[in-house]
């Protein structure tokens, strides 16, 4: 009778070793599971879209699951990032916020409906680019300081076209207003492709746009570049001069591209995309792509990021505040 409760006891053991051994090989699905959704908000064909695009097709490679690009725009970048603000946390949707975003809509508006730190999870950056100043070739200035000087000669006459208001280049507009001593007039769009469009027509002036959709204008002979806005010239455009070159030093303007999720995200979701993002930065079809762009990765962490975005709202709403610009 010992021996056969010895056996059955044993059996047990053994069963319950067999049951947690194989519990134990149950893992979690690995995140994505399903489709994900990257809010841009900006309309189709504009430099957002274009990156969030390429991003959008490596992740789909590297995840194993779709990556749905979702055009929201308006309200100067609001309308798409409050809408990512107000999703749920389950790692199914994010944001390609920006520099506008996230630092210059929020230091032009403090009415938004999204606090640009507190609404969101960074999870990384993926690129900075610089902005041309282009002029239509109608206007007779060939480089910058002929353009300042026929500013100052026609205040309140030259036009710029921007995204609409509170976007980057709207913002890089005023700046130059108030670093210049200038006065140009805002024309705000409804996204950078058809404030484009209106330049190349000739309705408006100038106009600040990266060098992502610049530089084919450019090259084309559609537009001329005056000045880049970086720290040092762009690849994509190695002959034109930087402010700094072209005889006004300290005007530098670069615009960031990252994605964030809702506030809440899940650590290890944000722990995973940012490893993919890293990949996909590292490869170097996504390499080529954005150099031959003018587009240059930003490498890091989601802390990283985070520090990046903090810095970017102070410095911008320091350069609202000083600059006097308001949203139209």
């Amino acid at each position: 009778m010992e021996g056969l409760r010895l056996a059955a006891a044993v059996s047990g053991l053994l069963l319950a070793s067999a049951s947690t051994g194989v519990q134990a090989q149950v893992q979690p699905p690995v995140w994505p599971t399903r489709a994900v959704r990257l809010v841009v908000p900006y309309p189709p064909g504009g430099s957002a879209d274009i990156l969030a695009r390429a991003f959008g097709q490596k992740l789909t490679e590297l995840g194993g699951q779709p990556w749905i690009i979702e055009n929201r725009a308006g309200a100067g970048t609001a309308i798409g990032t409050l809408a990512v603000a107000q999703a749920t946390a389950d790692g199914q949707v994010f944001l390609l916020g920006t520099v506008s975003s996230h630092a210059i809509n929020p230091a032009l508006n403090k009415q938004l409906g999204y606090d640009p730190i507190r609404d969101f999870t960074p999870v990384a950056a993926l690129a900075s680019i610089p902005f041309a100043l282009l002029v239509h070739p109608s206007l007779p200035a060939r480089s910058l300081a002929e353009l300042l000087a026929l500013a100052r000669s026609r205040p309140d006459t030259l036009t710029y076209a921007s995204a609409g208001s509170g976007t980057s280049n709207h913002l890089a507009g005023a700046l130059l207003d108030a670093t210049a001593g200038i006065r140009t007039v805002h024309v705000p769009y409804k996204g950078s492709a058809p404030a484009l469009a209106d330049l190349l027509s000739g309705q408006v002036n100038m106009m600040f746009d990266l060098v992502l959709t610049a530089s084919p204008q450019v090259r084309a002979g559609s537009v001329r570049a005056l000045a880049v806005s970086g720290h040092q010239r762009s690849a994509n455009l190695p002959g034109v001069p930087t402010f700094a070159e072209a005889g006004l030093p300290g005007y530098e303007v670069s615009a960031w591209f990252g994605i964030l999720g809702p506030s809440g995200v899940p650590a290890p979701v944000v722990a995973r995309l940012a490893g993919l993002i890293a990949q996909a930065q590292a490869s170097p079809d996504v390499r080529e792509r954005l150099a031959s762009q003018g587009a240059e990765p930003i490498t890091g962490s989601s802390a990283d990021f985070a520090v990046l975005v903090k810095r970017e709202l102070e410095r911008w709403t320091a350069v609202v505040k000083s600059a006097g610009v308001q949203t139209d």
